[in-house]
């Protein structure tokens, strides 16, 4: 494909020349959203794929025939973006019986239509579960972090262009997406604190200090790093922080 052939052109190629094709599975989509799909005779039951407009669906050792379908009707009905609507393709398929061998793991990874040349700045997601008894449910928590980070990202980014209001739009939808993170918790509390909002900041901080006293080291810590400012004013912030959560 990338010397210019169309998915069909290259898959068909491949199989050609491939004395095992007969035990291979293989989807590919080129860059005009063609398809091309191979199931081999001899993969192990229950084994089969489904293409659709831009995209192909494959399984083999499934429990049953059904899952193909499911993940296909589950992609084309799914709304939001392509990460979301892989999700929803995975979970159905676990849903309808999944591998016939258990569960172990699972992956995914999601690049930007065009190339800056940065790969490390072009996959917008890419996460990977090893092993694990639930690996949907760990890849499902992974995404969701992983679109907190971005949204506190985003709120960095506001930050910088002193739009206060975008800034904790976005640390607000970060925080929604990852309840339990403390991290994002206390940078958001801070950004509040340091914006003047300290009445709002302070029960962030409390929910963080208590969940993980080392974050109260590292707000100690900012003077110096300048995160807040290292004179009267800041050193008066600190201290307010500090008596206004109960801890010393």
């Amino acid at each position: 494909m990338r010397s210019g052939k169309s998915a069909p052109e290259a898959l068909k190629e491949l199989i050609a020349t491939d004395s095992n094709e007969a035990v291979r599975q293989v989807a590919m989509v080129d860059a005009k959203g063609n398809v091309a799909v191979h199931t081999g005779k001899r993969c192990i039951e229950c084994a089969g794929h489904k293409a659709g407009n831009g995209y192909s669906v494959q399984a083999n050792l499934m429990l049953n025939d059904r899952v193909p379908d499911a993940m296909a009707k589950t992609y084309e009905e799914t709304q939001g973006d392509l990460a979301e609507r892989m999700m929803t393709a995975l979970e159905a398929a676990q849903e309808v019986g999944g591998d016939i061998r258990g569960k172990q793991s699972a992956a995914m990874v999601v690049v930007k239509a065009q190339s800056s040349g940065k790969p490390w700045a072009d996959r917008t997601v890419d996460l990977r579960v090893e092993d694990h008894p639930e690996p949907l449910m760990e890849l499902r928590r992974l995404l969701n972090l992983s679109r907190a980070y971005d949204h506190m990202n985003a709120g960095d980014t506001a930050m910088e262009k002193n739009d206060f209001d975008r800034a904790m739009e976005e640390y607000g939808a970060a925080m929604k997406l990852a309840v339990d993170n403390v991290e994002i918790a206390f940078w958001s509390a801070l950004t509040l604190a340091t914006k003047g909002k300290v009445d709002q900041a302070v029960p962030i901080f409390k929910k963080v200090f208590a969940a993980d006293k080392n974050w109260l080291e590292v707000l100690k810590r900012l003077p110096k790093a300048g995160l807040i400012s290292d004179n009267d004013e800041g050193r008066a912030l600190l201290q307010r922080i500090l008596r206004e959560t109960g801890v010393k």
